[in-house]
């Protein structure tokens, strides 16, 4: 079994956080980057859509994201120029690095149907179409539609054929209750947890469209964030309120894109909404991959927490809080 795909904090040195070891190629705790076979070949798959990497039971993949303020995507950046604790503790060694942007892709999209949304419900199933135009771009992605008012409705199961996406979209009809946090937990104990898991990192992801105001989960918001943490899946959110103050919805929003390593937008209008796409598009093809085996590390079920920065604090690193270990 692998380990899950880890977590990090977006920032800086907390006065209770032991300082973090900066991650040098040539150090007793990092492999040598140019040594390593492992990274020889995820560094071809930079220029390929398809590679493997083969990692040990023990081995962290982490996949996160570095912005500057604006939100822009910082690339070229090296592994020297990040410092890492895993569970308080300097990794024991770091295999690979690199700047990825073709991992297969598994892509939920999990869209409000309640009544709230009604009036904006048709644009919503457009954008959210154009949106699985853009992203799948090859046969090794996938992606799934659910709709949620008071439960989740699968309308589209696992495919890469657009068609049946774009149906599985029209299918979605408006109305009832709203039932955010149920939703994101069965999307991903359902869906994500459930894919079949091979030897090569995907990338998993939920985009989830909603104004955030649940009044019906049966699950607690805390409860939906620790499975999309067991799923290794994150979590983007557009939000469809579009009135000038922000609501507890949005906080909702915020609080699971942010605790599970993705991003929340609050655009100012309907149209607006299509750019909050092109970004999440935009980011699932531009992201790090780390890998690294864990000091003192056990199979114990356990959630180990990750503190991962960038040296240069113009910019922002961005993934999840931690992961669950695999039980022996």
């Amino acid at each position: 079994m692998m380990v899950a795909v880890c977590a990090a904090q977006t920032t800086g040195t907390s006065g209770n956080q032991p300082a973090a070891t900066t991650l040098k190629a040539g150090s007793a705790q990092v492999g040598s980057p140019s040594g390593s076979s492992a990274q020889q070949n995820a560094a071809s798959g930079d220029q390929s859509s398809s590679f493997r990497i083969v990692r040990n039971v023990n081995e962290v993949n982490l996949i996160f994201t570095v912005t500057n303020r604006h939100g822009e995507f910082i690339p070229n950046l090296r592994l020297s120029d990040f410092a890492l604790l895993d569970d308080q503790k300097a990794p024991e060694r770091v295999t690979s690095f690199m700047q990825q942007t073709n991992l297969p892709l598994r892509v939920g999209l999990v869209i409000d149907t309640s009544t709230s949304i009604r009036q904006r419900f048709d644009f919503e199933k457009q954008s959210a179409t154009q949106f699985l135009l853009q992203v799948l771009r090859s046969k090794a992605d996938r992606a799934f539609v659910m709709g949620f008012d008071s439960t989740p409705t699968l309308t589209q199961d696992w495919t890469n054929n657009v068609d049946a996406l774009e149906t599985g979209v029209n299918k979605l009809r408006s109305g009832g209750s709203t039932a955010l946090y149920d939703a994101v937990y069965s999307a991903c104990r359902d869906k994500q947890l459930s894919e079949t898991r091979g030897q090569e990192p995907v990338r998993r992801a939920i985009v989830v469209i909603s104004d955030g105001n649940d009044n019906q989960s049966r699950v607690y918001i805390d409860e939906a964030i620790k499975m999309c943490q067991r799923a290794e899946t994150i979590i983007y959110a557009i939000s469809t309120n579009w009135t000038p103050s922000r609501g507890r919805g949005d906080d909702s929003l915020k609080k699971l894109a942010e605790a599970t390593g993705g991003r929340a937008f609050f655009p100012p209008s309907m149209e607006d909404m299509v750019n909050g796409f092109n970004s999440i598009s935009e980011e699932l093809r531009s992201q790090y991959l780390l890998t690294y085996t864990p000091a003192d590390f056990k199979t114990d079920g356990a959630f180990r927490t990750i503190y991962l920065y960038c040296l240069d604090r113009r910019y922002q690193v961005r993934a999840k809080k931690g992961y669950f270990a695999p039980r022996e």
